[in-house]
């Protein structure tokens, strides 16, 4: 490893931990999350978060690819450009003298419930709780576009942010189009639940884009371009991005073939009680959430007896057509032994929740139907998700591979021997170090210890 690089992660460390140990440790603490990635920081809500109308800002998990900027809010600056009639640059106070907006609603990681997919996908193994509901507070979007004039000839919107790429990862632009930028409701937040953006969810300023996944709410939003065509960024042409058609699983797709990421699909949790669990006889009462994309969900059933038969949940208020709903069902076992519960949720659309789900190659969009089998008459608690312990890592490995993010982010993989490659190809690519003599013994490594 060169100097440069050295001094290039020597900073990046000394970045992370000025930013736990002074900005997110009050916001975020690390106990009420599974960790997926310690560095830059991953963070999933544990199942019982499902049972809260609203997720608190210490419990809403975190999705970051990059370490999170450290943002001087008396310098700070939104600058609206390209297809305006008035170029505009707006401090905070400027930026709050237009109409206020709220809106309570769901995001949700484009990578939720990637942890199901089979065969395996790289990336962040996310199970259900890669998603969280909140009340945003900022101003509409479409206000910000008028003020600055939007010209004919603009399509798309970019959005980029303060965030800094890790080595040579390209930097994280995202577009989106102009209807939509446009919807009353598409708004640039900087309050969550009542408080100021935590520095981990976008402060000072976040791109909300309801109904549709978290990879189109850009954080840290400094600078808005209004485009006269689509953006050929690697996050828009490449990343996050979904097969038009269905393909066989463990299809390699060329991005050409594939569409931006957008609308989220129906979808509930069952958050109690809980897979594998316990329960001695008497009643049983179901809980958990419910949300949906851009129609609202109108029902959720639920099933006793493996998807034989179904009857209706009961909803809790709507609290908009964004948000996600608690849902409860009261269930007597007929006898003891193993039993599957299930919980479809349906939208105003008609669209439902399925059993089966086509696979594609980044595992995005997860939404099948949940199963929870509980054993009746011998009362025991669901055993917690563990991870077996990461093997130690040889020093090339950690070398070439552990500056930008931690072991965890390696250890929850399970790859092909060429899915290892792939990744370990595209990492060089982004800037890490691989000697020629190293790479077969780094993939060995991988495949051996984090293979399927």
């Amino acid at each position: 490893m060169n100097s440069s690089r050295r001094r290039f992660f020597r900073t990046l460390s000394a970045a992370a931990f000025w930013i736990d140990a002074r900005v997110r440790g009050a916001d975020q603490p690390r106990s009420n999350f599974i960790i997926r990635s310690a560095r830059p920081e991953d963070f999933e809500m544990p199942l019982d978060g499902f049972l809260t109308s609203i997720t608190p800002n210490e419990r809403f998990f975190v999705r970051t690819h990059v370490y999170t900027p450290q943002v001087n809010l008396p310098q700070w600056q939104l600058r609206v450009e390209g297809e305006v009639q008035n170029p505009l640059s707006l401090s905070m106070d400027e930026l709050k003298k237009l109409p206020a907006a709220e809106l309570t609603a769901v995001l949700e990681c484009a990578g939720n419930g990637r942890a199901f997919y089979k065969p395996t996908v790289p990336g962040l193994q996310w199970r259900y709780g890669g998603v969280g509901n909140a009340r945003w507070t900022g101003v509409r979007l479409a206000d910000v576009l008028k003020k600055a004039g939007v010209k004919s000839s603009g399509q798309e919107v970019l959005f980029n942010g303060a965030d800094v790429p890790l080595a040579a990862m390209p930097d994280f632009i995202r577009t989106v189009p102009l209807a939509k930028a446009l919807h009353p409701e598409t708004l640039l937040a900087f309050e969550m639940n009542g408080r100021p953006l935590p520095a981990s969810h976008g402060f000072p300023l976040r791109l909300i884009v309801p109904g549709w996944a978290g990879d189109n709410w850009v954080k840290w939003v400094t600078n808005i371009q209004l485009l006269d065509k689509e953006y050929d960024g690697f996050w828009m042409k490449t990343g996050y991005r979904h097969p038009l058609h269905a393909v066989a699983p463990g299809t390699a797709v060329d991005p050409a073939q594939m569409t931006p990421v957008t609308s989220l699909g129906p979808k509930s949790v069952i958050a109690t009680p809980i897979d594998g669990q316990g329960i001695a006889s008497g009643s049983v009462t179901m809980r958990g959430a419910a949300w949906s994309g851009e129609s609202p969900v109108a029902r959720v059933d639920v099933s006793t007896d493996n998807g034989r038969s179904w009857r209706a949940a009961r909803l809790d208020s709507d609290h908009g057509r964004y948000s996600w709903r608690l849902w409860e069902a009261s269930w007597t076992p007929p006898s003891t032994g193993s039993h599957v519960l299930m919980a479809r949720a349906t939208d105003q659309s008609g669209q439902t929740q399925p059993l089966s789900q086509e696979w594609n190659p980044s595992g995005y969009l997860w939404n099948v139907v949940q199963q929870v089998r509980v054993d009746i008459g011998t009362p025991s608690p669901a055993a917690a998700e563990a991870r077996t312990p990461a093997p130690a890592f040889p020093e090339n490995l950690k070398q070439s591979c552990v500056g930008c993010h931690g072991e965890d982010m390696i250890s929850g993989q399970k790859l092909t021997r060429a899915q290892w490659e792939r990744e370990l190809d595209k990492m060089v690519r982004w800037g890490a170090t691989v000697q020629p003599a190293d790479r077969s013994a780094i993939v060995d490594f991988l495949a051996r210890h984090f293979g399927r």
